[in-house]
């Protein structure tokens, strides 16, 4: 009951604001996280020095006020999701090159997508499916609160895009959805279980990684694509294709993992304010041998 009066008298009028409020109600919300409540400063700061250790203590402080930001326009675009009309999101986001992805579509392949919390994940995870000609599917892990992931799942697969719990992935990848699937991997979430990741540095820091997505990739020989979320200007985002690898089963063990991880790290350092820094991503070690 609580969720939905939090939905109903908090989110939704937000989420009905127009642009130019919103961004007014992200500044405030700047105020509240960054300066009055201090949300996560202490794990936001120790990510980004630990990131960037070159850099002077006034530099790396910068970037956090600049994630914060940045973090707030995320927080209110992603309530803005919620009553997001079609015409509005194609306005706000693109794929410049589509073209890479749909090639495989015409050959009759799945592609497997890669990427991270860089930029507004949650645009393109509405996007996506208006841009290309695969059929769309989402690797996530559910909310913990019924309420909040059923309105969440709904609005991601407002436009076409499928929601596949990880738990379920194998069962999913092997469903026949009518055409060639493109299956979306986070490839920066801190693993459930770090002995069965693949290790490697990272933001100069000994880092497990995910390899669900190099597994299911080589496993079914389906090419790899890494989308980029460019902000071209507030409100607004473009996402590019790259691609890593087109025949998995031919690349060793470890390939493709590391060049989507070292791709989102180039991403990062170029412009780390944009990245989800409020996640303890470091807060595995890696077993010593004894």
């Amino acid at each position: 009951m609580g969720s939905r009066i939090i939905y109903y008298l908090v989110i939704l009028p937000i989420a009905l604001l127009p642009y130019p409020f919103l961004y007014l109600f992200s500044d405030f919300a700047f105020l509240i996280l960054y300066d009055l409540l201090g949300y996560r400063k202490k794990v936001v700061f120790e990510n980004i020095k630990n990131s960037f250790p070159e850099k002077t203590i006034e530099e790396q402080g910068l970037i956090m006020k600049r994630f914060y930001k940045h973090f707030c326009d995320i927080i209110v675009e992603s309530l803005k999701g919620f009553v997001l009309s079609e015409e509005e999101l194609r306005k706000r986001f693109t794929i410049v090159n589509s073209e890479l992805a749909n090639n495989y579509f015409k050959q009759g392949k799945d592609v497997v997508f890669v990427g991270g919390h860089y930029n507004n994940w949650e645009i393109l995870a509405q996007g996506v499916n208006l841009e290309l000609q695969h059929k769309i599917v989402g690797i996530y892990k559910p909310l913990s609160n019924k309420y909040f992931n059923h309105k969440m799942k709904k609005s991601r697969e407002k436009y076409g895009m499928l929601l596949c719990p990880t738990r379920k992935t194998k069962a999913f990848l092997e469903r026949d959805l009518g055409k060639p699937k493109g299956t979306i991997f986070a490839i920066d979430q801190s693993p459930g279980n770090p002995n069965k990741s693949y290790w490697m540095p990272f933001l100069n820091q000994d880092t497990p990684v995910l390899f669900g997505a190099e597994k299911y990739a080589t496993k079914y020989n389906s090419p790899v694509i890494f989308c980029t979320i460019n902000k071209v200007k507030r409100g607004h985002y473009e996402g590019v294709l790259k691609l890593i690898c087109d025949v998995p089963q031919e690349t060793e063990y470890g390939y493709i993992t590391e060049k989507n991880t070292k791709m989102l790290e180039k991403d990062i350092v170029e412009n780390p304010e944009f990245w989800l820094w409020t996640h303890r991503r470091w807060k595995h070690k890696r077993n010593k041998p004894e």
